[in-house]
């Protein structure tokens, strides 16, 4: 973490300076917005925290209940998302307070007595090391609050409105302002109170019954597994021997369940299954009492028992698998005649079962998604067809998350008699870790993606996925570190230079990238930092140089990869790294010796890989991607 450079800096370092909007930010919603977000869960909370780091751009987030979420249904957490909690400055505090899961139990039927049950495999959470970050089980609730204090926190100062109901909107395309959105007061003062907003952008995040989705024409469309499950949180004494590991139990013949431990060392969650749901039943399965799940429970886990003590939250949902056609108000034919102004996410355009434990981390992926973008395009920094691309990345992901979850949830369905492979539960669960670990996303091509021509120059960092980090040692202060953890969720570009094995101060391809950088008319920094901004203001620029840390003099890097930032023009060396001679980042990310460019977007995700002599293809990338500054 960065501070001191703008002045002596005595309080909490987390709580950035105001800037913008957030230096006199209204206490009341007001009648115009940049940007309104409706709903704040998983995916409008992430929006609202990553728009609060564009000052300039006024955002409201408004949400019917008359305060925090206090219970969240939602409780997994993928090694990606951790990764960004990371960029948005929480990842440590919430794992500490987490449940950490390191391997999943199985358990089956015993082939000698199928009346008991046998734990029949235990693979690791991560074996192949997919992340440095771990999979976490924390409640929604808390994961909102962490969201709700890093956008208090950032320059924009957002907060939500409560108490605030979405009634519905037109897109007028009148004025700067062309969407009216019509709410009603649902809480405090003002309750049944009507009002008109009017938004440039609206965000809807609001959930499986989405009130914006309906606003802008689209449907849930999908089928029904017609099966149904209970799931309850509870605290509960009991004799199974995994009661606080995460298992898959399938019973031979009474059904199935999935344990989920949960954080503070007492609770657990269980999805219990209540079997074929008859298609004319009206959704009665929805009415069944608790007594008859903990029942169940306990008949699927016998010999063992589960004397349930009291009970947090329950509910009964029955399996459906559902996608919108589009996560925008631009219909089919109007694609490329008009920018996008509502968008949807996270529930609203895709719904599935609980048990993958994907919802909440696809979600906040779709919010981060569209986060940057609005910010980027408000903030003048990008043209407006930026817009367009969500939609065409985040629904390719929800599809495939729909597809997985069909698999997953029909095997965790089927009575262990009906299983043609007694593992095939556990292998399927080991064969698409790197799905559930969130980091099969992979964006197509498009002007924020580049084309995989240089791919063969860092193997390890496919373009389109995520970004994933290595050690490095920052030469400055010799700290052995992470690189892709200084990657913040500031809405700038990351562009890593890993160098050739050229000494900094001798003549090589990356000191001649630097000059070109530095002081080039067509360099990206020319082109499109504002003026009177710091050179690294929308372009953070970093160096990996092949040479031990020791034998690199600061003095002898360009001047780069050492910008002047804040009014005092202060230096900043926190850009300069080294690989480890026992963990070279270059040999476990197959970059080249000769080095390579790794253009990074602000969402981290691996947007474009170049020669460090492409000094024209970089520019060009940028040129599709940025506005050239006024």
């Amino acid at each position: 973490m960065q501070f001191h450079h703008h002045g002596y800096v005595s309080t909490d370092p987390r709580v950035q300076p105001a800037a913008g909007v957030g230096l006199d930010r209204p206490a009341t919603l007001t009648d115009e917005v940049d940007v309104l977000i409706v709903g704040t869960g998983p995916a409008g909370m992430i929006t609202a925290a990553q728009l609060a780091q564009f000052p300039d751009v006024h955002v409201r987030i408004i949400e019917r209940r008359p305060g925090r979420l206090e219970i969240g249904q939602a409780d997994g957490i993928q090694c990606r998302t951790v990764e960004t909690f990371q960029a948005f400055g929480f990842a440590e505090a919430i794992t500490a307070e987490a449940y950490e899961i390191t391997e999943m139990a199985f358990w089956g039927p015993d082939p000698k007595d199928p009346s008991r049950l046998v734990r029949t495999a235990s693979p690791l959470d991560d074996p192949e090391g997919l992340s440095e970050f771990p999979h976490l089980v924390v409640n929604q609730a808390r994961v909102l609050d962490y969201f709700a204090e890093a956008a208090r926190n950032a320059p924009g100062r957002v907060v939500p409105d409560y108490g605030w109901e979405f009634e519905g909107l037109e897109v007028t395309g009148e004025g700067e302002h062309p969407v009216t959105v019509h709410l009603l007061g649902t809480a405090h003062e003002q309750e049944g109170r009507r009002r008109t907003i009017r938004a440039k952008y609206v965000v809807g995040a609001d959930g499986a019954r989405s009130g914006v989705r309906r606003a802008i024409g689209c449907t849930l469309a999908g089928q029904s597994a017609n099966h149904a499950w209970g799931v309850m949180d509870v605290l509960a004494n009991s004799d199974f021997p995994d009661i606080r590991v995460k298992s898959a139990i399938q019973s031979a013949s009474g059904g199935n369940i999935l344990l989920i431990p949960r954080e503070g060392g007492f609770l657990f969650r269980m999805y219990v299954d209540l079997g074929e749901v008859p298609e004319d039943s009206d959704h009665s399965v929805r009415q069944t009492p608790i007594e008859e799940i903990i029942r169940k429970a306990n008949e699927i886990v016998s010999p063992y028992t589960i004397d349930v003590k009291s009970v947090a939250w329950s509910s009964v949902y029955e399996v459906g698998h559902r996608i919108t056609d589009r996560f925008d108000d631009v219909l089919p034919g109007e694609r490329g005649t008009r920018s996008p102004r509502v968008f949807i996410t996270g529930d609203a355009c895709h719904t599935h079962s609980a048990k993958a434990g994907q919802g909440m981390n696809v979600s906040m992926q779709d919010g981060y998604n569209i986060g940057w973008k609005l910010g980027h395009v408000l903030d003048g920094r990008a043209p407006e067809s930026l817009l367009d691309t969500y939609s065409l990345e985040r629904q390719v992901v929800a599809q495939n998350l729909i597809d997985f979850d069909k698999e997953w949830s029909t095997l965790m369905a089927k009575p262990a008699s009906e299983l043609d492979d007694p593992q095939a539960v556990a292998d399927f669960y080991t064969r698409t870790m790197e799905f559930s670990a969130g980091f099969m996303t992979e964006y197509a091509a498009s002007q924020i993606v580049g084309d995989a021509a240089h791919q063969s120059l860092a193997t390890g960092f496919p373009i389109g996925k995520r970004f994933k980090s290595a050690r490095v040692a920052r030469v400055a202060d010799t700290n052995h570190l992470h690189l892709g953890h200084r990657h913040v969720a500031d809405g700038r570009y990351r562009v890593y230079v890993f160098a050739d094995p050229a000494a900094p101060a001798e003549p090589s391809p990356t000191r001649a990238l630097a000059e070109w950088l530095q002081h080039a008319p067509d360099s990206p920094i020319a082109v499109h930092t504002p003026a009177g901004r710091d050179a690294n203001a929308l372009l953070d620029i970093k160096v990996v140089y092949q040479r031990p840390y020791r034998e690199i003099d600061l003095n002898d890097v360009p001047d780069a990869f050492k910008p002047t930032v804040g009014p005092f023009g202060l230096v900043d060396l926190e850009n300069v790294f080294a690989a480890l001679p026992d963990d070279d980042i270059f040999e476990a990310r197959g970059i080249a010796r000769d080095g390579a460019i790794v253009v990074v977007r602000p969402d981290q995700y691996v947007a474009a890989i170049l020669p460090l002599t492409a000094t024209d293809e970089l520019a060009a990338y940028f040129r599709g991607a940025l506005l050239p500054a006024a």
